[in-house]
């Protein structure tokens, strides 16, 4: 039997000594929501049809969500307290045109302030002009997969950039349009529960367009701000890595999800990463999580966030070197002490990624607030803030405070 340790502190000689990192003067450090998550009450949109629809895969209804709409001053107030300078929101679509052609001077007025109120207490607002969310009055023509809804949306682009773009401090045209693609199209998760790959790729190729003509709405509009898309990205993974088959099989799934939009995003101002895990392939498709990894609990992936590094490095070179921001990466964790081990595994490797002069300008976690996690309802909690579900009261976490003392520094310590 080994003999047990003695008593009292260990020998200095033992400890592992603490060492600090800085991040690239100018990195910024922000957290984030999405409209439709966190607002409540967004009824005029495709995914209020479809948590409602009697077939629906949705666990619940976003009902009230966080109660966003109106408590927005004080959550960016708290992000603020906690450390953040960026702030990444979305603005409703369905709520600034609830009709074709018809835009609401309120809800482009609600939206300007919110950006006001992230500039008065020093956060950059990232703003993001569609995160999954589609009005009906476009779903009900077929949304995405109708080749107008490029122009509809570079035309809500246009009027929105008008009212808010001197406020903006940076812009995401589209919120992983391989996820609006994909999910929606092919898998049938998502509204409209299409289950066709070919019209998923045809899908693809709109949001493209659709990506394009944003940017030259939001570049001719008032401001100056960089404008970029942000990407589902995994981390893609042949099992074993020299065979052939595995490796045909994971190019084949990264050449769907990925590359169309990576090549799209050439000449941008920035291009946003958002990744939680990886994807293992084998000879005959897509594996389940290696035995004695451990599974996020109701997402079902691998807790793996070396996938980060491995996407950004994957971006950059994809890309042609555009600048690379995280603009979402967290996990959802009942035990909080797993999600600070999450990020600083993470932030490790955007360390390395920095070390090898690749150019990343921020981090962003997701999110700010247990919210409405599309499909999977409620359960899922990626928030740094815990929510009330009854009285919509905010309790920050501790990892809220580690990641804003982090982002105070501008350093982190290992």
């Amino acid at each position: 039997m080994r003999a047990s340790a003695p008593a009292g502190p260990r020998p200095a000689t033992l400890l592992r000594p603490v060492t600090t990192r800085r991040f690239p003067e100018g990195f910024r450090w922000g957290t984030a929501t999405a409209a439709h998550q966190v607002e409540g009450a967004n009824t005029n949109n495709d995914w209020w049809d479809w948590e409602h629809a009697t077939d629906s895969p949705c666990a619940e209804s976003s009902g009230d969500a966080c109660d966003h709409w109106n408590r927005f001053e004080s959550d960016i107030a708290l992000l603020a307290e906690f450390g953040f300078d960026s702030y990444r929101l979305s603005i409703e679509w369905s709520r600034i045109e609830p009709a074709d052609g018809e835009f609401s001077a309120v809800a482009l007025d609600h939206y300007r302030r919110m950006c006001a109120t992230c500039l008065e207490h020093h956060v950059e607002p990232v703003v993001t002009f569609h995160h999954f969310t589609t009005p009906r009055w476009l779903a009900g023509r077929g949304g995405w997969a109708e080749p107008g809804a490029a122009e509809a949306f570079a035309r809500f682009c246009e009027r929105a950039t008008a009212s808010l773009g001197d406020l903006i401090g940076r812009a995401c045209t589209i919120n992983e349009p391989n996820v609006v693609a994909f999910v929606g199209y092919a898998l049938g998760l998502f509204p409209p529960g299409h289950t066709s790959v070919d019209e998923s790729r045809r899908v693809g190729e709109i949001l493209v367009d659709a990506h394009r003509r944003a940017t030259h709405a939001l570049k001719a509009g008032p401001g100056d701000f960089p404008v970029g898309l942000t990407l589902s990205m995994d981390d893609y993974q042949a099992v074993p890595p020299d065979d052939a088959a595995a490796i045909v099989a994971r190019d084949e799934a990264r050449e769907l999800m990925e590359d169309p939009y990576l090549e799209a995003a050439r000449g941008d101002d920035y291009f946003g990463v958002q990744c939680y895990s990886r994807l293992r392939y084998g000879p005959d498709g897509l594996l389940g999580p290696e035995e004695g990894v451990e599974v996020v609990e109701h997402m079902g992936y691998e807790f793996w966030p070396e996938a980060l590094e491995a996407t950004i490095r994957r971006a950059w070179d994809a890309t042609g070197h555009v600048p690379q921001v995280v603009t979402e990466n967290g996990v959802a964790h009942e035990d909080d002490e797993r999600r600070i081990a999450y990020v600083e595994r993470a932030l490790d490797g955007v360390l390395a990624c920095i070390d090898d002069g690749i150019d990343v300008r921020g981090y962003t976690y997701w999110s700010l607030l247990d919210n409405f996690e599309w499909a999977f309802g409620f359960a899922p909690r990626f928030g740094l803030v815990a929510v009330d579900r009854t009285t919509m009261e905010r309790q920050p976490k501790p990892s809220a405070r580690w990641l804003g003392g982090i982002a105070r520094a501008n350093a982190f310590s290992r």
